[in-house]
């Protein structure tokens, strides 16, 4: 059962831009932290970024950092989560997955510790 949908994947060149998005299908996120990890092909998922609950706390890999984004909108009694992805590389492509998990306000990287997936976008980079 599908609980969370990506989209906003693509093929960009080096150096673009993409912003990647996040809703819950059948259910809310909103007390929920959120992450985006990513799985190139042949490799393991990786962390990418998250952010708390209230979105005061966000936490990045080292290889994204001051080039990625997470946010995320709980306006609408609901969560969206955002993935502002700048200054794109070929080493970013891979099918990116958001995920939620009950941290209070803690972060993990952590992939065991999200109880809530998405199936996933893809994102290429061409150089």
């Amino acid at each position: 059962q599908v609980q969370l949908v990506e989209s906003g994947g693509g093929l960009v060149q080096a150096g673009g831009s993409l912003r990647l998005s996040c809703a819950p299908s059948g259910r809310t996120f909103i007390r929920y932290s959120m992450g985006w990890f990513r799985q190139a092909p042949g490799k393991e998922r990786e962390f990418v970024a998250a952010i708390t609950y209230n979105g005061g706390f966000t936490y990045y890999a080292d290889s994204v950092k001051g080039r990625f984004t997470i946010s995320r909108d709980n306006s609408k009694n609901t969560v969206t989560v955002y993935l502002q992805m700048n200054s794109l590389k070929p080493e970013d492509t891979a099918v990116y997955y958001c995920a939620a998990g009950n941290f209070g306000m803690a972060l993990t990287a952590d992939a065991n510790e999200y109880t809530s997936w998405g199936q996933g976008t893809q994102v290429t980079v061409s150089s």
